[in-house]
Order: structure tokens, then sequence, then C-alpha cells
């Protein structure tokens, strides 16, 4: 009934035993042999993906994104000759959203690798003159323009290069007849180019045809209606114009497209205060610096709708901060902003701050006489800012000939 058990083979059982141990052995230095079927780790990206997925951010009006994957373009393939295309569709984008330093360092790694490039040269022009080097810009622009006449790009970043110049009293006696001209032929080369079109509008805009400056703005929208800089100077020309709702609507599309630009937000709070607002005046105003809380200006602004709102405390702290200068709760450094002719909204800053510490309960005119004395001295020829010296000057008289009260006499 029962089977008979077969004896052991030790010798199989050693065999097998030093075959496992070799195995073990060798197990560490045996490499993986990489086939077709073996799943990659990290899944790659080829750089046209990238190229594309930016090309659809910028239409959307992402433009931060959009810079984030044509870097990634880039790194994907460094050494792609055409890296050179991407290192200046970069840079626009960082024009676009006020990035200069960074624009004209790429525009600059575009020429690395083609010092011939056109586009690259009328870009790092166009970002030189946004930082107010018009020499450095001009000598760009007409590099990119002796490479390719016919650049529509490079046309219409030098007509704004001479609307920039012509804002700052530069750019000769024809330089009205030369911004309209570069513009009128990057329309030619480029009609139904964003940039074309916006500088046309920016030519109208600095000779005062706002209702012409509204249209070109219009069909640079219609092109790109995701471009936040397009809305803040369609907003400029509606404010101009005295249209001030649609100016807050093309304001208010700036600002939620690009958050953290305070221009938008600045320009809302002096439409406000414009028309008496002040309370909304000072909504935007606080929101313009906390955007740029270092930027003494926004301090100023900020400062002068507390002063109209009867704050007088507060409007000291943020118009002194401009107008002495000093540092912030929060540690940031402000320098302050001096007191020039030909700057009214300045001088607008220097004589509230002195009103604000004229009208303190008591008057602190030990600090206001100062600043109406630096308006008489340095700006006599603004009868503004003279007429509110000497309100300061009434103030603090009046103050003076105010008979204060006796010192309680101590009980004995």
């Amino acid at each position: 009934m029962s089977k008979r058990r077969k004896p052991l083979n030790y010798f199989n059982i050693l065999l097998l035993t030093i075959l496992v141990g070799i195995s073990l052995y060798l197990a560490p230095l045996v490499t993986t042999v990489e086939t077709p079927w073996n799943p990659t780790l990290t899944p790659t990206r080829l750089p046209e993906a990238f190229l594309s997925e930016a090309e659809q951010l910028y239409t959307q009006g992402k433009l931060a994104q959009a810079i984030k994957s044509y870097e990634q373009a880039i790194a994907a393939s460094p050494s792609n000759p055409g890296n050179a295309a991407i290192y200046i569709s970069i840079a626009r984008l960082q024009v676009w959203l006020k990035q200069n330093k960074e624009a004209q360092a790429n525009a600059e790694n575009a020429l690395l690798l083609n010092q011939d490039n056109s586009m690259a040269h009328a870009v790092r022009g166009w970002a030189l003159s946004n930082q107010q080097d018009f020499l450095g810009a001009e000598a760009s622009l007409k590099r990119a323009l002796e490479l390719d006449p016919n650049n529509a790009l490079a046309h219409a970043y030098y007509a704004e290069l001479l609307v920039d110049q012509y804002f700052n009293n530069q750019g000769g006696l024809d330089v009205v007849d030369r911004m309209s001209a570069e513009s009128k032929v990057a329309i030619s080369l480029g009609d139904g180019t964003l940039e074309a079109h916006r500088a046309r509008g920016y030519v109208y805009e600095a000779t005062g045809n706002y209702e012409d400056a509204v249209l070109e703005y219009q069909k640079a929208i219609t092109i790109n209606e995701n471009i936040p800089d397009l809305y803040i100077s369609l907003g400029r020309s509606y404010r101009a114009l005295g249209i001030y709702d649609q100016a807050v609507d093309a304001l208010s599309r700036a600002n939620a497209l690009n958050p953290t630009d305070p221009t938008p937000s600045l320009i809302i709070s002096r439409i406000y205060y414009a028309t008496g607002d002040y309370a909304k005046a000072e909504q935007y105003a606080q929101q313009a610096l906390k955007n740029s809380p270092a930027d003494a200006n926004l301090h100023g602004n900020l400062g002068l709708m507390y002063y109209k709102n009867f704050k007088y405390p507060e409007a000291i702290a943020e118009l002194s901060l401009l107008v002495n200068g000093g540092k912030t709760e929060d540690g940031q450094d402000i320098q302050p902003v001096e007191l020039v002719p030909g700057a009214p909204r300045i001088a607008e800053y220097y004589f509230s701050y002195g009103l604000s510490l004229a009208k303190m309960i008591p008057p602190r005119c030990a600090e206001a006489l100062p600043v109406a004395q630096q308006i008489m001295f340095k700006i006599p020829g603004d009868e503004t800012s003279v007429f509110n010296a000497n309100e300061i000057y009434n103030l603090c008289a009046a103050a003076a000939e105010t008979p204060t009260a006796p010192e309680p006499t101590p009980t004995p």
C-alpha cells in the first residue's frame, strides 16, 4: 500500500547550492539591458511640444507661463540653432510684462547665436528704450533696420522710442514728424500686427489725438485680446477723453490679466480722485502700493488720498516717505523724490504733505513751514503749488495767534 521513498541525491543538492551562491554574487554586477519594451523612467517631451504650448499660453494671455514653456523648449534642446528665435520670443513677452532687463538679456542671448539677427537687435532696442537708455536703444534699432529695412516691428519699436524721447524733451525739433513717419511705415509693412497698431496708437496718444489712439489700441486688442499693456494704453486714452467708465473697464481688464502690475490700480485711483470719489481712490491707491511697496511715488499717491479723506496722520506717514525718504514698517528703504519744476504731481504731494502737517491738532508747523519754503524757492512759477504754500503759511500764522489754555496750577 505504501510507495518506497527514493534516497536523497546529495550531489544534486550541493550543485544547486553552488549555483544559487554564484547567482547571488553576480547579481549586483549585472546591468539592465535596455530594450524597446522597457518603460522610460522620466517621460521626455520634444521642443516642438513646448513651443506649441507656449504659443497657446501667449494667445490666452498667460505670458509668464508662456515664458516658462519657451525656456523648457530651450532646455530640451540646448544646441538647437533655432533657439535664437525662442530667445527673441521670450524677450518680447518679458517686455510686455515690463521685465525689461531680463528681456535685454534674452535678446542678447539670441545675438550670441546670430549677430546678424534683425529681430534680436530690434527687441533689444525696445527693451533698452523702456529702461530710458535712449542712445543704446537707437543704436540697436538702427542696426536692426540696416539688417532688414522691411522689419515692421523694428519700425514700430523705433516709433515708440521716438515718442519716449519726445516725452523726455529729447529727439530733436522734428521728433514728432519722425515718430509719425515711423509708425506709418510700421503699419504699411505690418498691417495686422499687434506692435504696429500699438505704436501708431502711442503716437496718436502722444500728440493728443486720443480718439484715433483708442481706435488703434482697439485694433491691436482684436489681434490679441489678452495683452495687459494694451488695456492700460486704452484706459489712458479713455481717461484723457473723460470717458471714465470705459477707462476703468479697460484698466480693470489689465489688472485681471496681470494682477502684480501697480499701473492699472494707480491710474484708476487717479480717475476716482478726479471725480471726487476719494474713498474708492484710496482703495485703489492701497492696491497699487501693495503691488510695489518700494515705489516712493505710490506712497505719495496713497498719502494724497489719505489727505483728501482727512486722515492727516496717515497722510503724513506716507507723504513723508516721498518727501524725506525713510524705511517702511516692513523694512522697505524708500528714497526721497526731489521737488523740481515741470513735475506737477510731485509738487502736489509736497504741498499736500505740508498742509497735512499744518492741519494737525496741534499743528506741526516746525515741519510744515520748511516744505512751504521749498515750494517757494524751487518752483516759484507753479501757481497752484505757490497758492498752497501760502495756505500753509496762513494756517501756521493763525495757529501762532491762537491763545493756548494756561497750564493748570498744581494743587498744593
